[in-house]
């Protein structure tokens, strides 16, 4: 008999080890032995911030100032001047701009584009030092057109047009040209809006004779004139800078 109670001491001992020892393999750890991992966390991530603060400040270091314009618009053909400049600082991708420092050699030369508020300027924005934008016995014209009134594909710069004037909807008479063939030295928006497909208008800047003025400009504000594209190589009444 003593010999059986003590086999059966001895068996529940090693149940009740056996017990003991699973429970201590998912023992949740102690707030000191988080408190390690906590720390290098937060040490990353001070890390972090400050690798973050370095590039920004870096980036700003690379900041340079460019030649901007100052005012609301400059049509095509303006004359550049020092109230029409301001400075702005850009950095990144800046190929092309006009350096702040280079600003004063392109002042007195002309505007061959729309320029807008704080738009920055190129060299190709601007004539060759000392090409004049509308030669002798020249003038620059806007016209705004709409459906019908030019091709429905646009109108590039460099294009030869004839101007010709249509009557009104509710006059009669006979289509009149009005300039055989004349430069198109700007050209803005379309005949269809590309994404909604919606009736736009084309704003163009015409070279045409000083001598059609009034009629040309009288018909652009009644929009009553109509360009027809011509084929690459025609003359042009006027030449720009004065070539014939």
């Amino acid at each position: 008999m003593s010999l059986s109670s003590s086999t059966r001491n001895s068996s529940q001992g090693a149940r009740a080890a056996g017990r003991s020892t699973g429970g201590g393999s998912t023992r949740l750890p102690s707030g000191r032995e988080r408190r390690p991992a906590l720390a290098a966390l937060a040490v990353i991530l001070i890390l972090l911030g400050a690798a973050g603060s370095a590039l920004i400040a870096l980036n700003s270091g690379n900041r340079s100032d460019f030649v901007a314009i100052s005012v609301d618009a400059l049509p095509p053909g303006s004359k550049l001047e020092a109230k029409d400049l301001s400075r702005g600082d850009l950095a990144g991708a800046t190929g092309g701009l006009i350096p702040w420092s280079e600003a004063e050699k392109y002042i007195g030369r002309y505007t061959k584009t729309w320029m807008y508020k704080d738009q920055f300027v190129t060299p190709e924005n601007l004539t060759q030092e000392g090409e004049q934008p509308i030669p002798a016995g020249g003038a620059l014209v806007g016209v705004s057109l709409e459906a019908g009134r030019a091709p429905s594909d646009g109108l590039l710069v460099g294009d030869i047009v004839k101007v010709i004037r249509v009557p009104s909807a509710n006059a009669e008479g006979a289509a009149v040209p009005l300039v055989s063939a004349a430069e198109v030295t700007s050209t803005a928006g379309a005949i269809t809006d590309s994404k909604t497909s919606a009736n736009s208008s084309l704003n163009v800047t015409i070279l045409i004779p000083a001598d059609d003025i009034t009629t040309v400009a009288a018909a652009a504000a009644a929009k009553t004139l109509v360009l027809v594209k011509l084929a690459p190589g025609t003359k042009p009444d006027v030449a720009r800078n004065g070539a014939n």
